[in-house]
């Protein structure tokens, strides 16, 4: 006991002290997320006891063209698979969020200022008022019993004649309407229809259209959080069979499979649709500009039916509009061939003519390659105004050409969010995360593989990297909140880089720099597979990252997801150092160091500025026996004087001024032109989470050192990352070296 006491005095005595208060960022964040329990396990997985709940649809819609609004009837089939008996429902109601009494209309962007266009007054004041929100005709159960119901804003609570108990069923019919919404009226415009006036035609994008059954689960119950149109969905799975009516000359692009083709499409486009089934190469048209052209012409008032169904999807939406053109092609993938399609105005050419149902592909096949297969049938990208949004099997994507011409940025920009749309299947659609509370989980991981994508297939176009966000973690701590923030709870001005963003970059820097690429795409792999067709939460993903990879990553998910802390090392000091040789004369190595040997002086407390005074000549003396302990042995003492011989020895020393400690990669140029890179792990702060020294020894001479060379890790100030320190030119002295320049 007595050895193991003074092995301790020794390393308390010897440490570096840190003089600042511990904040514990190597600590578990088990007290940060849900416990572990039969549902779902600390592995990450779902356990043997996970549960969630099923919802089926019947539904039979029309569109009214003259009236602008769509009614409806439905049959919802409820499998309570909870533990729980229920003696009530709730049903998201999501089309009140449009009512003017709504108590967020216009919270979205609701400063005045001296100067405001029309249509931002509109915003904020509804002073063109428009109808909105759902009409509920009637509740009835299974026995065409009046159901008694209570509407809550955007959630409606269905009182049950009887308990629906544990391991049962129950059907609800509901008969609905509503008017539907012109877009350009209202910020975060999702779904409601575009009006082109040139040619006086409607194209509706029909979403969150039809009351739908809100999430029961084993962590909150009822998932009834109100919809305020920042935080989306949270969605149950089930098999849909869906009925359209529309103006007989529409053509519907929807979620799942068309089921009377023979009686909907034209002896012409079945043929068309059986070629592209068999074409892998390019897209086939279905429906050309000039049959786009005749329909916009036609006005039939005259309807039709279109019949659709589609299994295991959490949610059902489509569009419907007499302008479209049509195009598709099959994509192979290795368990499943899927049928990409692209709906757009004339308005779109040429540009998505030319890109749309390419950007699918490409988004189907890295998707897979990353996670698993994408499972359904078809993939449609439907051309609209100012959105990108995402459907199982269907996404409603913005970007448009004028008068046919589009800029590079704008195109980049158009199959950006093509990809990203599409991604979204993955990510919530089939990895089912409840969008409503947590928006990184299904934005940030879409972002992730939606850059992956642009970076493999559109390598000349911008794409995200740990230096796009800067900016955000520079900006004002006061205002800035964590990634773990309940989506309706942030910014408007900073959701995109919070959500999107920022779990993208620090996702590429787990697989790029932490973990490394294979491994993290096994753990990755791993997590969509485990929870494909589930809802997981943010502990479950942290869980499977980790038990994966065998990486503690508790400090990465402490501080890049529970903080705003930001990196910004400093390279505070660099040391040179040389061993004193006694075979040589010390004259001359006083000479070549151009300072004083250590053991004649007290230690040297000063900072050097650069490399020009040489090293310092330190002396290493025999290891007395009393320091060996009870070792018997000895150390080689000349063999350790012979292998440090003529060595370069540096002491860095690494301030953390940001708070956020990650992996230090160092690179070393040499004076002879050549470099090298040293990697430390992040471990290097467990111990000091403010500063660290680390002693390298380089056979040759080194002229200068920069902290992370090739920017992996979003450090927010550079100009401290280089010693020797690089003068910072004054502004006078750009403007004359300008000048000078001119």
């Amino acid at each position: 006991m007595r050895i193991l006491i003074s092995f301790l005095l020794f390393f308390a005595l010897s440490i570096q002290a840190q003089n600042q208060p511990w904040q514990g960022k190597f600590e578990p964040i088990d007290n940060m997320i849900a416990p572990p329990n039969t549902y779902r396990t600390a592995s990450g997985a779902p356990g043997k006891a996970y549960w969630q709940q099923r919802a089926d649809y019947k539904i039979k819609a029309e569109i009214d063209e003259k009236t602008n609004s769509l009614s409806g009837e439905e049959t919802i089939t409820y499998f309570n698979n909870s533990p729980d008996d229920l003696s009530y429902l709730w049903i998201q109601l999501e089309q009140n969020v449009n009512k003017k009494e709504n108590e967020d209309f216009g919270a979205i962007n609701n400063r005045m200022k001296d100067s405001i266009t029309t249509r931002q007054m509109q915003f904020l004041t509804r002073a063109i008022d428009f109808p909105a929100g759902y009409t509920i005709k009637s509740v009835k159960d299974a026995s065409g019993n009046n159901i008694k119901t209570m509407v809550n804003n955007t959630m409606m609570k269905v009182k049950l004649n009887s308990i629906l108990k544990s391991g049962e069923s129950t059907s609800l019919s509901i008969s609905w309407s509503y008017p539907i919404t012109d877009r350009s009226m209202y910020l975060l415009s999702r779904e409601g229809y575009e009006y082109f006036p040139e040619d006086d035609n409607t194209v509706y994008l029909i979403a969150h259209w039809f009351p739908r059954m809100a999430v029961y689960n084993d962590t909150e119950g009822w998932q009834n959080q109100q919809f305020q149109k920042l935080g989306e969905f949270a969605l149950e799975f089930g098999d849909y069979d869906v009925e359209i009516t529309v103006p007989e000359d529409h053509i519907i692009a929807s979620t799942g499979l068309l089921q009377n083709s023979e009686s909907i499409l034209t002896k012409t486009q079945r043929k068309r649709l059986d070629e592209a089934r068999k074409s892998f190469d390019k897209p086939v048209m279905i429906i050309t500009k000039e049959e786009a052209e005749t329909n916009e012409k036609q006005k039939s008032s005259k309807q039709k039916t279109w019949k659709f169904t589609a299994k295991n999807v959490r949610d059902f939406a489509f569009a419907s509009s007499r302008k479209f053109m049509w195009d598709a092609q099959a994509v192979k993938l290795p368990t499943n061939t899927v049928m990409a399609m692209s709906f757009y105005p004339k308005e779109g050419l040429p540009v998505w003519q030319e890109e749309s149902t390419m950007a699918i592909m490409h988004a189907l096949e890295v998707y897979s390659e990353a996670t698993f297969d994408y499972p359904y049938p078809v993939c449609i990208s439907v051309n609209t105004s100012n959105i990108g949004m995402e459907f199982p099997m269907i996404s409603f994507n913005g970007g448009r050409p004028v008068d046919g011409e589009i800029s590079e940025r704008a195109k980049q920009g158009m199959v950006g969010t093509i990809i990203h749309e599409v991604g979204h299947n993955w990510f919530p659609m089939i990895v089912s995360s409840d969008e409503r509370k947590w928006m990184w989980m299904d934005e940030g991981l879409n972002t992730f593989l939606h850059q992956r994508t642009v970076t493999e297939r559109y390598p000349e176009y911008n794409n995200v990297t740990p230096k796009s966000i800067v900016p955000f973690m520079s900006g004002d701590k006061n205002i800035l909140r964590p990634i773990m923030t309940n989506s309706d709870n942030e910014l408007m001005s900073q959701f995109g880089a919070n959500f999107y963003l920022k779990p993208t970059v620090g996702l590429q820097m787990l697989r790029n720099s932490i973990i490394g690429k294979e491994l993290f795409d096994e753990a990755f792999k791993e997590y969509a597979n485990r929870w494909k067709y589930k809802h997981p939460n943010p502990g479950d993903l942290f869980r499977t990252l980790e038990d994966a990879t065998a990486t503690d990553l508790d400090w990465f998910y402490r501080g890049w997801f529970f903080t705003t802390d930001n990196v910004d090392m400093e390279l505070s000091n660099v040391k040179w150092f040389k061993v004193f040789e006694e075979d040589s004369n010390i004259e001359d190595q006083k000479s070549k160091s151009k300072v004083k040997i250590a053991s004649q002086s007290t230690t040297n407390e000063t900072d050097e500025k650069d490399f020009k005074n040489g090293p310092e000549v330190i002396t290493m003396t025999a290891t007395p026996d009393n320091a060996y302990g009870q070792f018997l042995s000895r150390i080689d003492e000349p063999e350790v004087r012979k292998q440090l011989a003529g060595k370069n020895i540096y002491e860095v020393t690494i301030k953390n001024k940001g708070g956020l400690v990650m992996p230090v990669t160092i690179e070393w140029i040499f004076t002879d032109g050549t470099s090298e890179i040293d990697t430390l792990p992040s471990d290097i702060w467990r111990r000091n989470e403010y500063e660290i020294q680390e002693t390298f020894i380089k056979d040759k001479e080194v002229s200068k050192v920069n902290l992370d060379p090739n920017f992996e890790f979003a450090d927010t100030d550079m100009t401290n990352n280089t010693f020797p320190k690089e003068d910072e030119k004054s502004g006078f002295d750009t403007f004359k070296n300008k000048k000078t320049n001119n």
